[in-house]
């Protein structure tokens, strides 16, 4: 009985005739019918057993208060390409706070544009509102003097929404009640012939937001897709604007990036299409090294293999490896300046840090967790006495010792060295007392001694 209450109420007072004016934001939009068009299950041929019940129910939810709700975006295009989503964007003609009031368990959040977090259990749906044109000149829309989009609080209709959406592949609804798609830019037959183009010109689009460069080129390595020519040829002329991006951005969609199961793919569609230079120096000097590429490679190659065999990746390990060897320059110059090893070490991490949260604002814990990785190193070499021990009871051993073996893999450290320690790691006591026995003298770097204070003489 409250649940059909509540719809009749919502129905009646919060949900506009198409015919009527909405004031949303500060100012009036006036609804207008859209012309996408509209591809039936038959075609398609979308599996609905792929979506998420959460998915479903925001729809059904949304749509029996009277308004308008798809899945959208991302999850349209991999449904189309018989890829189960990870996650479900759903796209309304409802405010904010007519979602917020549809579902008992939701949140509104956001400043650029405000969404709708609905939990179900331990998935999230996000909805978002119609947006409509950026163009306007009230304070919901700004704009850099570069072009690229500051905010855009502003609703509009679904024909308006498509035309925000960065690519066709991107600007799909699907309604989960009728298995229709609506289409408003040949999105569909896009997928099918294996194209990811920009809607409207791609220069505008780019300076607009210039992340969907680096979306271009990892939904191309991830999906298999070609860029299309007009889509692809302004990148490298326009990769300087990523300079203008807040670096959390840069950091989240670096993320997204290396994490996608493809981050050998999406590595080289980075230096190909000049997308590097100032994201991560490594990628733009270290590559160009033989020993330096290998070691890439073979950390992105796991990282790769972990991911898309559903094993947990940690993000502080990944960036750890990617920028190792700018570590190991900096740490090479600090010593011959005069520096011990050690503190030469904890000099070379601090820089490339500093560096790093400049350009990529790598969060804290990642950060943390890299410097611990790089600290340990050099306890490897360390094969005497109780350091041995120590090392293995460090919280951070596991990481540190996988970081290792890639660099015995890659050539950086002798594989005699690697070999040792997994032995080691594996034997009982009476056995690791043997191997300790068995590391030549010259394989020990003793530190520094302490030096005894001298006591002063008591009165």
């Amino acid at each position: 009985m409250i649940k059909k209450l509540l719809q009749r109420v919502f129905s009646k007072k919060d949900k506009p005739a198409k015919h009527e004016v909405a004031k949303q934001n500060g100012h009036t939009k006036k609804r207008v019918d859209t012309s996408g068009k509209r591809i039936s299950n038959q075609t398609h041929r979308i599996d609905r057993r792929l979506l998420s019940t959460a998915a479903i129910k925001t729809t059904e939810g949304l749509q029996k208060a009277g308004f308008e709700a798809y899945v959208v975006g991302g999850a349209v295009r991999d449904l189309l390409l018989k890829k189960r989503p990870k996650d479900f964007d759903v796209a309304t003609d409802a405010t904010p706070e007519q979602v917020n009031r549809v579902f008992r368990r939701s949140r509104i959040i956001g400043r650029r544009f405000r969404l709708v977090h609905v939990m179900f259990g331990d998935e999230t749906i996000e909805v978002s509102t119609f947006r409509g044109s950026h163009l306007g000149d009230t304070d919901d829309n700004q704009v850099a003097d570069s072009g690229r989009i500051l905010r855009d609080n502003v609703f509009g209709n679904q024909e308006e929404d498509a035309v925000r959406r960065d690519f066709t592949a991107n600007a799909l609804y699907y309604d989960p009640a009728t298995e229709d798609i609506l289409d408003f830019h040949n999105g569909v037959a896009d997928i099918q012939a294996g194209i990811l183009k920009m809607i409207g010109d791609p220069v505008t689009r780019y300076r607009e937001d210039p992340v969907r460069m680096l979306r271009a080129v990892r939904l191309s390595a991830k999906l298999g897709l070609k860029i299309d020519p007009n889509t692809e040829s302004p990148i490298p002329k326009l990769a300087e604007l990523l300079g203008d991006v807040p670096p959390s951005r840069l950091f989240d969609e670096m993320l997204k990036l290396f994490l996608s199961g493809h981050a050998i793919q999406s590595a080289v569609q980075l230096r190909k299409h000049g997308l590097h230079h100032g994201l991560l120096p490594l990628l733009d000097v270290v590559l160009e090294q033989p020993i330096g590429a290998k070691f890439v490679n073979l950390a992105l190659k796991n990282t790769d293999a972990r991911v898309l065999a559903e094993k947990p990746v940690s993000p502080g390990f990944l960036f750890a490896t990617l920028l190792w060897h700018e570590v190991l320059v900096a740490w090479q110059r600090y010593q011959k300046q005069g520096n011990r090893p050690i503190p030469a070490l904890h000099m070379a991490m601090t820089e490339v840090s500093d560096i790093q949260a400049e350009k990529l604002a790598i969060h804290k814990r990642y950060s943390t967790t890299m410097k611990e990785i790089w600290g340990l190193q050099p306890r490897f070499e360390m094969r005497v006495g109780k350091r041995p021990f120590g090392l293995l009871e460090h919280p951070r051993y596991r990481a540190a010792y996988d970081f290792l073996l890639l660099r015995c893999e890659s050539g950086e450290v002798d594989m005699e060295l690697g070999e040792w320690w997994t032995k080691f790691a594996e034997a009982q006591t009476e056995e690791r007392l043997t191997l300790l026995n068995t590391v030549p003298p010259s394989n020990n770097p003793e530190p520094r001694s302490r030096r005894r204070r001298r006591r002063k003489p008591s009165a």
